[in-house]
This record gives structure tokens, sequence and C-alpha cells, in this order.
């Protein structure tokens, strides 16, 4: 997930515009949104904040997929939530196809619906998104080695 998210100790604007701090947290462990206001973080706040939201996601993958799926899929999934934000999951086209068969091919093409990103009010495709799908639906679709 860090790789995707990168560390900014102060806060910034996302590709969607959402203020956001540390490791992609858009949000404080008390719930609190980050705002632009906000002072400037270390690199050891950066790490327990993400670890104290990503319970949050990982709590709400493990409520949402009802059928077994591997560590690398549980990891594709996780941080697709991660980046999509709260509640993202819950109705997608890929939870759906997951749910109903996790090896059906088209989860990969589930994946790739969450490449856009509004610019001046207008959804866009987003290069960024674009590598973060694809490399969510390679771990997705990497088998574990045993």
């Amino acid at each position: 997930m860090a790789g995707w998210e990168g560390e900014e100790l102060c806060p910034y604007k996302d590709q969607a515009g959402i203020p956001t701090i540390g490791i992609g947290s858009t949000f404080y462990p008390n719930g609190t949104k980050v705002t632009m206001a906000d002072p400037c973080i270390t690199k050891e706040q950066a790490v327990e904040i993400c670890q104290v939201n990503l319970k949050s996601f990982i709590d709400e993958v493990n409520e949402y997929v009802k059928v077994p799926i591997n560590q690398n899929q549980f990891d594709a999934v996780l941080d697709f939530t991660y980046n999509e934000g709260d509640g993202a999951l819950a109705e997608s086209t890929l939870l759906k196809r997951i749910n109903a068969n996790p090896s059906d091919p088209t989860i990969r093409d589930a994946f790739m619906m969450w490449v856009k990103v509004k610019e001046n009010g207008v959804l866009v495709t987003d290069s960024w998104q674009v590598k973060r799908r694809t490399g969510d639906a390679n771990l997705y679709f990497t088998p574990i080695v045993e």
C-alpha cells in the first residue's frame, strides 16, 4: 500500500482533491477528516495513522467478501478498498464478481472500472489509477506459491 500511496507528512490534496496526509490517510484514527490547515506529522505518526485506519478497511473486506480468497486476492481487494475509500467496495461490481466466483477472469475488468478521477467536475481516465488498478488486478490473479 505504501508503495502506491507514497508518504507526505504535510497535508496535500490527492488526485480527487481530497485533503490527505501521511500514507494516503484522509482521516485520523478519531474519525476527524484531514484538512489542508492541519499541521505536518512525523513519519512515526504517518505509520500509526495508516495502521489504525487500515484496520477498518481490513474489517470492511472481511465483512463483504463472502467467499474464500487467497492472501494475494485479499491484499488486492484491500488496496482497492483503501484507495477508493469507505463504502466503495460494498456495492461494487468487483465485489459482486468476487462473491459469485473468485476465479472469474472478468474480475480484472471490474478493477479497471475504477480508473477515473474528477477534473473540473468531469470524470477522466487517470493514468496513475490505471497503473494502480492494473497492479491490483495482477496481484489478485497471481497464484500463491508454497
